[in-house]
């Protein structure tokens, strides 16, 4: 919701050149949504999807960080300013979010290899 929200202010604003970030955000969010809530993690179990969830985590962090810095400092509209605040907002979501899923990969490779077959048997 509050990438959409983002995206809003970026359209709305003059800094519309900064709109695809955050809509590729809301839209990889909302595919990740449906995926967990129709079940396709369990369909798919070549995927770990925590790890997906994780660099998706990482890379909006990043980038709504640095593109909320470029729009609160580089325009003077209030739509832009509004992106800005909403942008550091995400900031702060994506990077708990960030903390939740790598406490989830930790645990994972933790128990990784007690889980793994016992090795190659020799010809």
């Amino acid at each position: 919701v509050l990438s959409f929200i983002i995206f809003i202010c970026y359209i709305a604003s003059s800094a519309a050149s900064f709109m695809m970030a955050p809509l590729l955000e809301f839209l990889l969010a909302l595919f990740l949504f449906f995926a967990y809530a129709s079940k396709l993690n369990e369909k798919f179990k070549g995927l770990y999807w925590p790890l997906s969830d994780f660099l998706r985590c990482v890379t909006a962090a990043i980038i709504y960080f640095a593109i909320s810095i470029a729009a609160v400092s580089k325009y003077s509209d209030g739509a832009s300013k509004a992106a800005g605040v909403f942008g550091f907002i995400a900031t702060i979501v994506y990077a708990i979010d960030f903390y939740i899923t790598f406490n989830e990969l930790v645990a994972f490779l933790k128990q990784g290899p007690s889980s793994a077959p016992e090795g190659r048997k020799s010809d």
